[in-house]
């Protein structure tokens, strides 16, 4: 493999970091390559936060469904899908006046808007951690940062079309750390030729056979199954309940 496909192959998600601050030059070559990440109309429909105060970040290791290790993370960026810089800059630009001239309709950020600036967003966050790991800073993904969205709101200061939608916790790997590459699934459960497949019973028993059967028969959960694990583990957690919540306050604000 090439240097770039290593770098992709090897990636893990890393909770335990060196202790050492992530230098000034580092942090920017990061910055500058997500920045130059793909963007929808070149519009770069986000904002990123670099955060290193350690009270901020202990505080979003509570916000974040108290995850102790986000805590000891040299370096936190936040991103945030971000309708309010082009909402603002249309204002500057006396949209509204423009569009009555042209006999065009006024419309302010919508749904769309939301979903294309997530996009933007993510697709510039994968940027980072490509470019961190590069660096031999790993980073682990934290989609927590969507609950508690009032905190979060008023800790960082967010308009109402601004919607933190990805973190990243980022620290240089330490030395003795050994990479463990987490399994995926078979390929051809995930990747298909011109159409959208829908897979059978038989599939999904072979697709989720590694992980079935790796499950103690005596967990906490009674589960029988895999998807009944991660059923009550995520999708029917206290804190995805919570995301939900969050979820459809951020909506609200972001149609008002």
């Amino acid at each position: 493999m090439n240097e770039t496909l290593e770098v992709l192959n090897n990636r893990m998600s890393l909770r335990r970091y060196k202790e050492k601050e992530i230098t000034d030059e580092d942090l920017e070559r990061i910055l500058h390559s997500t920045m130059r990440a793909p963007s929808a109309g070149n519009m770069m429909l986000y904002s990123i936060l670099v955060i290193k105060d350690k009270e901020k970040i202990k505080k979003l290791s509570e916000t974040c469904d108290n995850q102790p290790f986000i805590a000891k993370a040299p370096l936190v960026l936040l991103f945030l899908a971000d309708m309010e810089r082009w909402t603002d800059y249309l204002k500057h630009c006396d949209i509204e006046e423009y569009c009555k001239e042209n006999d065009m309709d006024y419309k302010g950020p919508n749904n769309a808007d939301l979903f294309l600036s997530i996009s933007d967003t993510m697709i510039a966050a994968q940027n980072a951690v490509i470019a961190a790991e590069s660096l031999g800073i790993g980073s682990c993904y934290v989609g927590d940062i969507m609950e508690n969205y009032e905190v979060h709101k008023k800790m960082f200061d967010l308009p109402d079309k601004v919607f933190p939608i990805g973190m990243l916790t980022l620290g240089y790997y330490p030395d003795d750390m050994k990479r463990r590459k987490t399994s995926r699934f078979d390929e051809k459960y995930i990747v298909f030729d011109e159409k959208y497949k829908k897979l059978s019973k038989e599939d999904f028993d072979h697709m989720f056979k590694h992980l079935n059967d790796k499950i103690n028969p005596n967990n906490k959960a009674h589960a029988k199954n895999y998807g009944q694990l991660i059923y009550s583990r995520k999708f029917g957690a206290p804190f995805f309940k919570e995301m939900e919540r969050s979820v459809n306050v951020i909506l609200d604000h972001w149609n008002r």
